[in-house]
């Protein structure tokens, strides 16, 4: 019979001077029904899991990179386009806790498969879309897939490494999120360019059928943990100062970001004056930059999550209120970008490591959280923008970010968040 190892949930960060978040005490090692086998799971289900919120990553923004070829098919404007980016948002701050709490006594190994597979079903939706309508129906199927994902994802490390590896496993996972700003975004410009925007999700769904059998390859069965997420326990948290704190500080951040990025590319094109091959690589760039940041906020937002993601706050802010006044010729735009990469590539890791330190005994719940507050401030940052973009500028959208980062980064560091306990 083969060893196993007892599966324990996360350990809170231990207490910092300069992070209160991370300061809870050590609580009873999380124990469920589910027992880690030596063989499976490890760093190559972790990498399926990579894979995984890759190809959903690059799906939901790839728009950002096609906004011109899409609006120009449907005749529509660059905010209506922007639809894209705010629908599957709003949608999956929903679908978070429903779906989650739905399913909540189902195998999240099962889950997981059936939600790349739905995923690649809406890629193919997308490429073939007869009209608009189509198209952000395809969305709201991506909205469901992001928001149940995220949130039992998210939490899976301590389900498949060890105590002493989780940090750098949920560090290799979010490496995902630039991962498709580096990879995912510039190939589908450079493949719309050449086959057409709709070549481009005809392709994702291909990529997600492959992150799709890596996950049957690689996850063990994944029982559902100890303690479920059910209303109760979510309930339990929002009342929490540990988690309304992340709450408040996630939801500008993301706003202000989102806000921005959804139009980044009109901005290069009508203010930068640059064409599709220097879009992209300019994209290329700004998502190497966040690969870089996510790595170096890694081991310090396990730590101190509440500074390092007011440090990031800080970084988002200054390249986007410069973008206009420094931005308008190709070299300024290069260097604010790589800035802006590397502040946002910290940020998913910051503020999932705040509501993971925030509720410690109930790591899939802190998910819910984390991905809802998420996932509704990117549909509202891109609905927002689009209102902004369409009456105004795309400059006026990056001075507008700028201040709600800084608002943020504010925000961090004037809040002492307490950890929470979930409860049953």
């Amino acid at each position: 019979m083969p060893e196993t190892v007892p599966e324990t949930g996360p350990r809170p960060p231990g207490p910092t001077g300069d992070d209160a978040t991370a300061t809870a005490p050590p609580g009873p090692p999380h124990r469920d029904g589910a027992r880690i086998r030596r063989g499976t799971g490890g760093l190559p289900a972790v990498l399926a899991v990579t894979a995984g919120v890759f190809a959903i990553v690059t799906t939901e923004i790839l728009p950002v990179g096609l906004l011109g070829p899409i609006g120009a098919t449907f005749r529509i404007s660059d905010g209506t386009t922007g639809l894209m980016m705010t629908l599957p948002g709003l949608v999956a701050a929903v679908a978070a806790p429903v779906v989650t709490v739905a399913t909540r006594r189902a195998d999240r190994r099962t889950v997981l498969c059936a939600l790349l597979l739905l995923l690649a079903l809406a890629d193919l939706l997308n490429a073939v879309a007869p009209g608009y309508g189509a198209v952000l129906l395809a969305r709201v199927a991506l909205g469901l897939v992001i928001g149940a994902f995220w949130s039992i994802g998210s939490g899976l490390a301590p389900r498949l490494v060890r105590a002493e590896r989780q940090a750098q496993a949920n560090t290799v996972i979010f490496t995902a999120v630039p991962l498709g700003s580096v990879l995912g975004v510039p190939a589908g410009v450079l493949l719309g360019s050449l086959a057409g925007w709709r070549a481009a999700f005809a392709a994702m769904a291909a990529l997600t059928l492959l992150a799709l059998a890596a996950l049957l390859a690689t996850l063990p069965p994944l029982p559902p943990p100890a303690t479920t997420t059910g209303l109760p326990v979510l309930r339990g948290l929002l009342t929490g100062r540990g988690t309304r704190a992340g709450l408040a500080v996630t939801f500008l951040v993301v706003l202000a970001h989102f806000g921005a990025y959804t139009y980044v590319t009109p901005f290069l094109t009508e203010v930068t004056r640059v064409g599709p091959g220097t879009t992209g690589a300019l994209l290329l760039a700004y998502g190497a930059a966040g690969l870089l940041g996510n790595l170096l906020a890694g081991a310090r937002a396990a730590r101190a999550p509440r500074p390092a993601l007011a440090a990031a706050a800080v970084l988002l802010a200054a390249a986007t209120l410069l973008l206009p006044v420094l931005g308008t010729g190709g070299p300024g735009a290069t260097v604010l970008l790589l800035v802006w990469g590397a502040a946002y590539g910290a940020v998913p890791v910051c503020s999932l490591s705040w509501f993971l330190a925030a509720a410690p005994h109930a790591p899939e719940a802190a998910g819910v959280l984390f991905t809802s507050a998420f996932q509704a401030t990117i549909g509202i940052a891109a609905l927002t923008g689009g209102g902004v973009v369409d009456r105004t500028s795309p400059g006026t959208v990056l001075v507008l970010a700028g201040l709600v980062a800084l608002l943020a980064a504010g925000t961090a560091l004037l809040t002492t968040p307490a950890p929470t306990a979930a409860r049953r």
